[in-house]
């Protein structure tokens, strides 16, 4: 089955709590704090695997999740960091942000990766705490939180050369012809349904790989037929082979098929259609008016296109001018990547803690509300019911800015501070 589209889920590893601990041997009498840091959580990354050739995988599994880092311990013992998830995908995947619907990464080399999320950094344990006046700290810091995102999987082949044309105008003959591919092949449309790959290795040229991709016709770029699905994957190729049925045995006009395929890669995607392209008048041998080519030939030129070739892939004539034309072309055409416009591109903002205060009237009373991850992951941290953990709660508060933008909003002595459950009035 050949799947090129996929959605998942994907979480790195929230890192692992620092630890609140103390000495306790019988003859240290100034033990102090000796919590360990907890350990950062496992990136999530994704690895190009050249056996892999679908999405196949990602049918069945959608939702992928990396270790977490471990708490830390007493005598100082750090928690250990959690294994990276190494999710493998075929050469030739696009990564996308489903949020943003913006492009993540484009993992077209055999040894390419990238980090999808990133781990949680780890806590600090109550020893990094201490200090000359605080020389046993009852609090540590918790494990941050890992990223996590629904990404969009979209594979696009890797070939040099593609081949166009509506369906039934013989580009799987010609594939299997030229390569060993064994693609379907009968006299009905859409007999290809998934695109073919081979490579080209006919005698004095360079080997190439060409991909058939399955019949794109009038619409196609508007969802019509199966065109959609499949044109992403002749966005990387650097020659296209446009295959027409010159007989008219179908009642088609040639001239009228040409100009169709290329509006609708012109819809599509305008660099595709200022692609090179080297126009093949398929099934010649059934041609019994040789005006019909010269007309045809002489239409296509007038567009601008000057590759124009007559061949039979039934009966392997003027195949050989066709690959060799082919080959030379892509000598002169250079290898580049896809292209990714900047506004296309997807850039991650800074993790950034944030909070909101919102005042309230509860009882005749004011009670200003802070809420946020900020304060959650301190609330984590700390222990309101020990002293010097309090006393390091409140610092924390006036070193961020809260406590100035509670006096611009017009808090008086009294008046309640909210912090997720906790409470506490407002002293000057």
């Amino acid at each position: 089955m050949f799947i090129d589209t996929a959605k998942i889920f994907v979480k790195s590893g929230d890192g692992g709590h620092g630890c609140i601990s103390f000495r306790r041997e019988k003859y240290v009498p100034l033990g102090g704090p000796d919590g360990g840091d907890g350990g950062r959580g496992g990136d999530v990354v994704f690895k190009v695997d050249t056996n892999i050739t679908t999405l196949l995988d990602f049918k069945y599994k959608k939702k992928f999740v990396a270790d977490k880092g471990t708490n830390g311990e007493g005598s100082k013992c750090y928690g250990k960091d959690g294994s990276k998830l190494i999710i493998k995908v075929p050469m030739g995947t696009i990564i996308r942000d489903i949020e943003t619907n913006k492009i993540m990464a484009d993992l077209s080399h055999s040894d390419d990766e990238f980090v999808v999320c990133r781990g949680g950094k780890g806590g600090k344990g109550n020893v990094k705490f201490a200090t000359p006046t605080r020389q046993a700290p009852n609090f540590a810091e918790p494990g941050m939180p890992g990223e996590e995102r629904w990404v969009g999987l979209e594979l696009k082949l890797l070939a040099d050369v593609g081949l166009l044309g509506f369906p039934n105008v013989g580009k799987s003959t010609f594939l299997s012809v030229v390569t060993k591919a064994k693609p379907k092949i009968a006299n009905y449309h859409f007999t290809t349904l998934k695109p073919n790959l081979g490579v080209v290795a006919v005698k004095g040229i360079e080997p190439f790989v060409m991909a058939d991709i399955p019949g794109i016709i009038e619409g196609a770029s508007e969802g019509v037929g199966l065109g959609i699905d499949f044109l992403r994957h002749i966005e990387r190729t650097r020659l296209l082979i446009h295959v027409v049925d010159i007989s008219g045995l179908e009642g088609r006009d040639p001239i009228e098929d040409f100009k169709k395929i290329n509006e609708e890669l012109k819809k599509y995607n305008v660099k595709l259609w200022d692609r090179p392209q080297i126009v093949v008048a398929n099934k010649c041998d059934m041609l019994y008016d040789e005006s019909v080519y010269e007309n045809f030939k002489k239409a296509v030129q007038e567009m601008g296109y000057n590759k124009v070739f007559k061949m039979s892939a039934a009966t392997s004539q003027g195949i050989e001018a066709v690959m060799q034309e082919a080959s030379k072309l892509l000598k002169e055409i250079p290898l580049t990547d896809l292209e990714i416009a900047d506004d296309e591109r997807f850039i991650p903002e800074e993790k950034r803690f944030t909070y909101t205060i919102n005042e309230v009237e509860e009882d005749g009373l004011k009670v200003f509300v802070v809420e946020g991850t900020f304060v959650d992951r301190l609330l984590l941290a700390v222990n309101v019911n020990e002293p010097d953990s309090l006393r390091y709660f409140h610092k924390v508060l006036k070193n961020k800015g809260i406590f100035d933008e509670l006096r611009e909003m017009g808090i008086e002595d009294g008046d309640v501070v909210r912090v997720n459950d906790f409470e506490f009035e407002y002293m000057l």
